[in-house]
């Protein structure tokens, strides 16, 4: 009898044993055999003017981390750097410029950069602390436009169509200082950095402003520009990204993201026309 109990303990410690040595089979995905493992989370470094581009970047930003896209913002104040540091794979994208800019600014630097989307138009325009209306402007009155050859084109071509000045024919939003044909009242042009602008309306009769400067020093383009371009400008801010990186599936949730129906509203409802949307 005690030989059989001795026998039988030995089965059951055997079984029990090789048990023990079996272990269940993770679930696909966790190697622990939990839940499966959430994706990892994608960074996109994105340079932005202050106003309104980052506030826009921002607006967007909890959304995108709930797609897995955690979204950093660099701001700057001049219209090189985000260019220079996207090209140098310091930024995924940035958002301050038109497409014009772009264009001019790859030819010069020799660079590759491209547009992603189109996002928003801000109108341009002419700004005084001394007129109300431009036919006020004395013989001789000092205007100051954009040093860049994108945006100081656009300045004389809006000063064109209001009547101040007449540049070469077929010129356009191309045109220089140099190609002034027509100019009445004498006006002398002070080309400065355009983030500079706001800050000399003191020292100048006129100064024609992109809107994301104006914005920044308090001016209301739909109250206090003296005139602004309509809404038929080709002007419209852009996403920009690298060829290598535009169809990446981060940079479409945040093209998504920045199109969105959402953003619309938020532009509409933030800048009162000041800004309109382009999508």
């Amino acid at each position: 009898m005690k030989k059989i109990t001795i026998t039988a303990l030995s089965i059951v410690l055997a079984l029990s044993l090789s048990a023990c040595g079996k272990k269940e089979a993770p679930a696909p995905g966790n190697a622990a055999g939990g839940a499966p493992a959430a994706a990892k989370e994608v960074t996109l470094k994105v340079g932005a003017s202050s106003v309104p581009h980052a506030e826009i970047l921002k607006s967007i930003k909890p959304a995108l981390k709930e797609q897995g896209v955690n979204l950093e913002i660099k701001e700057f104040t001049d219209y090189v750097q985000p260019n220079v540091q996207l090209f140098e794979k310091q930024l995924d994208a940035n958002y301050f410029q038109h497409a014009p800019y772009l264009e001019q600014f790859n030819q010069d630097k020799s660079m590759n950069l491209v547009k992603a989307a189109g996002v928003h138009l801000e109108p341009f325009g002419a700004y005084s602390q001394k007129i109300k209306k431009a036919d006020e402007l004395k013989d001789g009155a000092t205007v100051a436009i954009p040093n860049d050859p994108s945006n100081g084109g656009r300045a004389l071509a809006l000063m064109e169509k209001n009547g101040l000045i007449k540049l070469k024919d077929g010129v356009g939003v191309k045109g220089t200082v140099k190609d002034i044909v027509e100019n009445k009242k004498n006006l002398k042009f002070k080309e400065l950095e355009a983030a500079m602008l706001p800050r000399a309306l003191s020292e100048v009769d006129m100064a024609l402003i992109n809107t994301n400067y104006a914005l920044e020093a308090k001016l209301s383009p739909t109250k206090d520009a003296i005139f602004i371009e309509d809404k038929n400008s080709p002007y419209v801010n852009i996403l920009v990204a690298r060829p290598d990186n535009k169809d990446s599936e981060a940079m479409q949730k945040l093209i998504k993201a920045l199109t969105s129906p959402e953003v619309k509203k938020f532009i509409e409802d933030k800048y009162q026309g000041a800004i309109v949307p382009a999508f």
